[in-house]
């Protein structure tokens, strides 16, 4: 089988579908990431690094059975600035969209579109830009199942996602996974403040999907940790003391209960804005020490890079996340080849999309969609 990769990145979605599928076409905007991408798969020819605005049809070889798009998140971003799809880096959807509609004009329309973005897709704009995409993807003929798939289902990473995947022709779900209504594990309530938003005919193509549940992994945060890191220092006494100073008494009393344990005890913090007692806002070190990572961030500000904290009795130890163990939280080989500098790694996982869920969306849902209607013909 074979697919396009719309933006994509330093290449999750192809190494989640596997060597069995052949990338016709590859495209990001990010020279970073491309150099990235060819670093692993080879300078084949396949990825073009454009801006996807300047994309022809002319471009594109063939028919994929597959088009996978994780299109830019940060205007849909619960911690965005709220422009949805009409933001300049959330809007790339439409380009995207529109050689989509070229593809159908042309008659090599994707058998399978598959797109992914954060779960603030849902809320973003009251529900209408998610509602946007679902009348686009039913007017040009697609049935689409969206969902939202937590990485956490495969790695000690907390990252929900928004999942639409839509079905064209020659492709068809499986029957036994579609069912009449939501269902709590993949479609969340809001889920029906979009519905309330959409045409007859793009209520009449939304299909409820229900994918098998993957068997619990046993994998903690603290398993994926590197004894010796590159890339990163382990902060001085000094900047540790300043990031428990920055803690609530509540994430102060979840570290000395760790502090109690007489064990190693890693967790990890990020730094938020938070409003005090008074309404003042001011920045709060939150950490959690439940074995999972919080979801990766690009590293836009100092805020958004994920800390460390390694806490044995009365030694308390803090550094940040190293860029193989953000890579690790994504799912990467260990052989993936990480860019040198530590804000383009931690930017490159950031923004990818987890492997694994990209791999058993493909086992479960997007490649039975496929064989079924070939074994019919």
């Amino acid at each position: 089988m074979n697919f396009y990769e719309f933006f994509a990145g330093g290449g999750m979605a192809r190494l989640g579908l596997g060597d069995q599928w052949r990338c016709l076409f590859a495209n990001d905007i990010d020279d970073m990431k491309a150099e990235t991408y060819r670093a692993y798969f080879g300078d084949t020819g396949e990825l073009c690094a454009q801006d996807i605005n300047t994309v022809t049809l002319a471009q594109i070889p063939g028919q994929a059975d597959l088009a996978w798009a994780s299109f830019p998140c940060q205007d849909l971003s619960l911690a965005g600035n709220g422009a949805g799809l009409e933001g300049d880096r959330s809007g790339t959807f439409w380009p995207f969209w529109n050689i989509i509609r070229g593809l159908k004009g042309e008659h090599r329309s994707p058998r399978v579109i598959v797109l992914e973005n954060v779960y603030g897709t849902v809320t973003s704009h009251n529900g209408r830009d998610m509602a946007a995409i679902c009348e686009s993807l039913a007017a040009a003929g697609y049935r689409y199942a969206p969902m939202i798939i937590d990485a956490q289902l495969f790695l000690p990473h907390s990252r929900p996602r928004l999942f639409i995947a839509a079905f064209g022709h020659g492709s068809q779900p499986p029957v036994d996974l579609i069912v009449q209504g939501p269902m709590e594990q993949w479609h969340p309530k809001a889920f029906q403040f979009v519905r309330k938003l959409l045409s007859e005919n793009a209520l009449e193509n939304w299909l409820w999907i229900k994918l098998p549940l993957p068997t619990p992994h046993d994998i903690r945060f603290a398993d994926i940790i590197e004894n010796n890191p590159t890339g990163v220092d382990w902060h001085t006494p000094e900047e540790t003391q300043r990031l428990l100073n920055l803690m609530s008494p509540l994430h102060r009393s979840k570290v000395e209960e760790a502090q109690r344990v007489g064990t190693v005890v890693v967790g990890t913090i990020y730094k938020r804005t938070r409003a005090d007692e008074d309404g003042v806002r001011q920045q709060r070190a939150e950490v959690r020490f439940d074995g999972v990572a919080g979801c990766l961030r690009t590293p836009t500000g100092g805020s958004s890079r994920q800390i460390i904290l390694v806490v044995e009795g009365e030694s308390i130890r803090s550094r940040l996340l190293s860029p193989r163990e953000t890579a690790r939280l994504m799912g990467l080989p260990e052989d993936y080849p990480l860019p040198v500098r530590y804000n383009n790694a931690y930017h490159l996982a950031g923004d990818g999309v987890a492997v694994p869920v990209v791999a058993w969306l493909r086992q479960h849902l997007i490649e039975p969609a496929l064989i079924a209607v070939e074994e019919v013909a």
